[in-house]
Parts: C-alpha cells; sequence; structure tokens
C-alpha cells in the first residue's frame, strides 16, 4: 500500500488565514479506486429507510459528489453514478460533509475522520492531534473523529467541525483551532459539534453548534475574537445560508428560522412546516427543507422556496416525493438536486422533479 505524505510543514501566521498550535502534517494512504457506473443511485451497503442522501457538492469538473448515511459517496458525471465506499478508501461508510476545494479536491467528512479524493483515487486522511495549548477548552478530538462539517475560506485554509472540536488545515498541516494563542475566547467555547461553517461577505467565520455536547449556539470569528450569539436563546443552529444583500438565515433546532441583520436578529418564522433553510440558489431564493413527520422518514410539507416576496410550496402534487429533505445542492446548470430520506434523490429543473434513485 503506497504512502503519500504531504511535504509541507510550513504553517503560515496571520489571522484567518492560519490556525496555529498543536500541528500535524497529513499522512495519506492510496487506494485504486475504479467503480462501475450505474444510471442511478443505487444501494449496496444494506441501509434502510432511515438512511438518506446527506450532503452534496459540485466539483471543478462538474461532477456532483452525494454524501449518505451507510452508502458512502456517489459521484455523478451527468450520464450515471459511480459507488465508492470503505473498500475505496473512505474511512466511513457514513458521510456527514463534502467540500470541493480551489484545487480541485474533494474532502469527505465521515462518521470515522476524513477522506480526500485527488481526481484518481480516495486517499485517507488520518486525524491524531494533542493539544498544546494549557487548559485548551476544545481537549484533543478522539483519533478519526466523526466531521460534521467543513469549509474552505477564501485564504485556503480548509475549517473541519469535528465532534471533539474545530480543526484547521492549511499546507497540508492539521492543526487544533483553539491552540491558536492569538484567538481571544472569553467564553471559553469548545466549538464542538459544529454542524455548519460559513464565512460571510466581510470574511467573517459562522460556526453553527449542533447537538449535545455542542449547544453553544452561533458562534462568531472576526480574525481575533471567538463570541457566542444565541438568537432566540437557541444553543442548538443548524444550517446557516447568505442571501445576496449579505443577511444571515439560520436554521434552529426548537425556535424556527432566524435573519441576522448586521447585529439584529429577527425571527423570520417559528413554523415548524418551513423546514430550515437549507440553500440559497445564485438567483437569491432561499430553499426550506420542510417539516419532518414523527416518523422521521417523510415530510409533512414539501419544500419552500423564498423569492423575497413570496412563499412556493413544492408537494406531491408537484411531483416532488414524501420523503424528508436533508441536502440541497445546485449545479452549473440551475438545477436543485435534493437529497432524501430512505436513499432518495431527486433534481429539479425549475418546472418538474425527477427521481434518480433506485
Amino acid at each position: 500500500m503506497e504512502r503519500i505524505r504531504i511535504a509541507s510543514l510550513l504553517l503560515v501566521a496571520g489571522l484567518l488565514g492560519s490556525c496555529v498550535g498543536t500541528t500535524k502534517p497529513i499522512e495519506q494512504v492510496r487506494r485504486v479506486a475504479v467503480r462501475p457506473i450505474k444510471a442511478k443511485l443505487t444501494r449496496s451497503q444494506d441501509s434502510t429507510q432511515f438512511d438518506e442522501v446527506k450532503c452534496g457538492v459540485q466539483d471543478a469538473e462538474g461532477n456532483l459528489w452525494f454524501g449518505t448515511t451507510r452508502e458512502g459517496v456517489y459521484r455523478y458525471d451527468g450520464k450515471g453514478f459511480s459507488q465508492f465506499t470503505v473498500k475505496d478508501g473512505l474511512t466511513n461508510n457514513t458521510v456527514w460533509s463534502i467540500l470541493a476545494d480551489r484545487n480541485g479536491s474533494v474532502w469527505f467528512g465521515t462518521d470515522s475522520g476524513l477522506s480526500r479524493w485527488d481526481g484518481k483515487s480516495i486517499l485517507r486522511i488520518p486525524i491524531s492531534l494533542r493539544p498544546q495549548k494549557e487548559h485548551s477548552p476544545s481537549h484533543a478530538p478522539p483519533t478519526d473523529p466523526a466531521v460534521w462539517s467543513s469549509r474552505e475560506d477564501k485564504n485556503g485554509t480548509i475549517w473541519i467541525g469535528t465532534a471533539g472540536g474545530m480543526l484547521c488545515l492549511k499546507h497540508g498541516v492539521l492543526s487544533i483551532f483553539l491552540d491558536d494563542t492569538k484567538v481571544k475566547n472569553p467564553g471559553h467555547l469548545t466549538l464542538k459539534m459544529v454542524e455548519d461553517v460559513h464565512e460571510d461577505g466581510n470574511g467573517i467565520l459562522w460556526f453553527a453548534s449542533g447537538m449535545p455536547p455542542g449547544e453553544e449556539g452561533l458562534c462568531r470569528f472576526d480574525g481575533t475574537t471567538l463570541t457566542q450569539l444565541k438568537p432566540g436563546g437557541e444553543r442548538w443552529i443548524r444550517t446557516i445560508t447568505e442571501n445576496p444583500e449579505g443577511v444571515l438565515w439560520l436554521g434552529t433546532r426548537h425556535v424556527g428560522t432566524w435573519k441576522l441583520t448586521g447585529s439584529h436578529f429577527s425571527q423570520y418564522s417559528k413554523d415548524a412546516h418551513l423546514g430550515v433553510p437549507r440553500l440559497v440558489d445564485r438567483s437569491g431564493n432561499i430553499w426550506f427543507s420542510g417539516e419532518e413527520s414523527e416518523n422521521v422518514i417523510n415530510s409533512y410539507t414539501g419544500i419552500w422556496r423564498y423569492d423575497g416576496n413570496t412563499l412556493k410550496n413544492y408537494t406531491v402534487k408537484d411531483g416532488m416525493d414524501e420523503l424528508f429533505v436533508w441536502c440541497m445542492v445546485e449545479d452549473r446548470s440551475g438545477n436543485i438536486w435534493l437529497g432524501t430520506r430512505n436513499m432518495g434523490l431527486y433534481r429539479f429543473d425549475g418546472k418538474s422533479f425527477k427521481s434518480f434513485s433506485k
């Protein structure tokens, strides 16, 4: 088995562009990945109706990647689907997050660490760090922890939200963010279980702190200081999106959808029927996932689109399935792809829905 070591030990100091503290050069394990192509997303790993297409992204070459629970990842090249699992180098077949970086790599945050597609095969990225900062609030993430979120900032640093805290990757070196002695953290935040990471138009980083042991609300990093905000007193933030006007839309666990305009919070809706905002498309429309039913498989209300003035609801009457939507991705052609429970995948072209799952 060929081992590849990224030959870069340099960690550049700075603000958002750097993450100092505990560092470890990344060691990668290469596996050959040649997979058959199928017309539709087809299961092979014994997933159930409670599993879902969890996340998605389009890479630099135009391929669409979809991460799932228990079925690994699927790549759609415009003609068919190729499936990749632990046999191909994934650290786990449950994939919580996907990131396509500026260099053409695709990163997979799994239930057991991190993997990367380099254009030819999937490489395993071992995570094993120890905090150097005394009394670090993050402590040390476990070896190969669950990776819930990822984001590349404007300076090329990749932020990785794990069950044990926030990591940074720059020039091939991983570090624990809260080990950085330059970061002011008056609230002693831990940044565990961050479900979403967003960089706004001003370069501010926002972290959506999620389920226990997270529950730190909305956390803001301006390059120097980490602060905590709790819209409506909510400690569990699920999603962060930003419209063209620079307004942040926040999906919460308990108190509906909130907007952050400048420094002012306002509640857009406490109606659970909307679900959470998952996507702002290139036209500025905001898409909501709908409400999850009691059986956690279906949706009571379909999905919603807000154009800045009115809400439009898409349901089974419009050709949408009853399944609850977990992810939304807009491709280069403006199509909206929807990943659902029961391993469903659908494409909306603005007029009709088409199923791409078997």
